[in-house]
């Protein structure tokens, strides 16, 4: 009987989110990824998306909250294309607020940039994202953003520990939690 316990859905779901955090562990947010560590970790995304306990994403009670960036392809949330003087060092965290339909993306280290945009839920687990406003410089500097700022996220997987998601450019996000009890003004 015991044995059923350690073979189940849940002890399935913990191996599959350790291989996967495990194999983001050592490309450094993604910034150090080879193209065939891309291509394992989207290949331990997927396994893990397979058993996601929270179909409905977007209602789901582990969705609000801060995450913490763990990995990512995307170059731009890297800052592949700026100066290595100018890339984010510290650690990235979006926080999202289900109740508010508002999420934002913060980098600390060394600029501490943010910005705010407002979500528009498409299904149960995608939303549109219409980004508003960018705070440069640690607030400093507050900009209103172009309309053209907007994408899509569709939220593949979640549970109270990690997050994985998909962008409407192709890029996987995998976040773990940082603070359940964050949310937006």
């Amino acid at each position: 009987m015991v044995a059923h316990v350690f073979s189940g859905p849940t002890a399935k779901r913990a191996r599959a989110k350790e291989a996967l955090l495990d194999a983001i562990s050592r490309v450094n947010r993604g910034t150090t990824a080879s193209e065939e560590d891309k291509i394992a970790i989207d290949a331990l995304a997927r396994a893990l998306e397979k058993l996601n306990p929270t179909r409905a994403s977007l209602s789901s009670s582990a969705l609000s909250g801060e995450w913490e960036l763990k990995y990512t392809t995307s170059a731009s949330i890297l800052g592949m294309t700026k100066p290595a003087l100018f890339r984010p060092r510290g650690p990235i965290y979006q926080t999202i607020d289900t109740a508010a339909l508002k999420a934002r993306n913060r980098e600390t280290a060394p600029f501490y940039n943010a910005v705010e945009a407002d979500l528009t839920p498409t299904s149960k687990s995608a939303v549109n994202v219409q980004f508003k406003k960018f705070f440069v410089l640690g607030g400093l500097i507050k900009i209103t953003a172009p309309e053209r700022a907007r994408g899509a996220l569709d939220i593949t997987y979640v549970d109270d520990d990690v997050r994985v998601s998909r962008g409407d450019k192709g890029n996987l996000f995998v976040l773990t939690m940082s603070d359940p009890n964050a949310r937006l003004a």
